[in-house]
């Protein structure tokens, strides 16, 4: 299978950036650009998405999705998940996920606990952290890339999907885990007038 632009951009990024990118929670895609580089969770998966959507929409020489949705995802990682189950209607939740469930590229929201230092800020479902499902080109296997810190290889990694659902065993049997598909968002400007 062929992957389409935003797919590939996202694979792309995954190489570039896969152990070379430390975690630093609250630093956005200006992490990127310190020395040496970081970024958090969220800052990662919103980069992944914006991107793949501008190359969505490059290859389709149209908007395929939204300015708003983009800017939308520049958020924490419970708002992308709110905001793209928001406009999509679309979420799958704890033991619902699975590797034939899931969507191509899904964006995985996850409650890790209550740290103190999300205490400040209301989080819906409280969910702390955020991943990105990405495929391989040759093969179209799924991946999970995340930016994560942490005692062990704190920063962006790239996991098998199927590895990382077995990690994840505690959050999907205590339904703290939510899938929302980003990608449904351009079926939001195809239905529009």
């Amino acid at each position: 299978m062929t992957l389409n632009a935003g797919e590939t951009t996202m694979w792309e990024l995954v190489q570039l950036y896969t152990g070379r990118v430390g975690y630093r929670r609250g630093v956005k895609l200006e992490g990127l650009s310190a020395d040496p580089p970081v970024i958090d969770c969220s800052g990662w998966a919103g980069l992944l998405l914006t991107k793949a959507m501008r190359a969505e929409n490059e290859a389709a020489g149209r908007a395929v999705f939204g300015a708003d949705d983009m800017e939308a995802l520049q958020v924490w990682s419970d708002r992308i998940i709110q905001e793209i189950e928001f406009q999509t209607g679309f979420v799958l939740e704890g033991r619902k996920i699975t590797a034939f469930s899931l969507p191509r590229c899904a964006t995985i929201g996850l409650k890790m606990g209550e740290p103190a230092w999300a205490s400040n800020h209301l989080r819906p479902r409280g969910i702390t952290h955020i991943a990105q499902v990405v495929r391989r080109p040759e093969d179209d296997a799924p991946f999970v890339s995340e930016s994560f810190g942490g005692s062990v290889s704190p920063g962006i990694s790239l996991t098998p999907l199927g590895d990382w659902l077995a990690l994840s065993q505690p959050y999907l049997r205590a339904c703290e885990m939510w899938a929302a598909d980003p990608f449904r968002l351009a079926q939001k400007i195809e239905r529009s007038p």
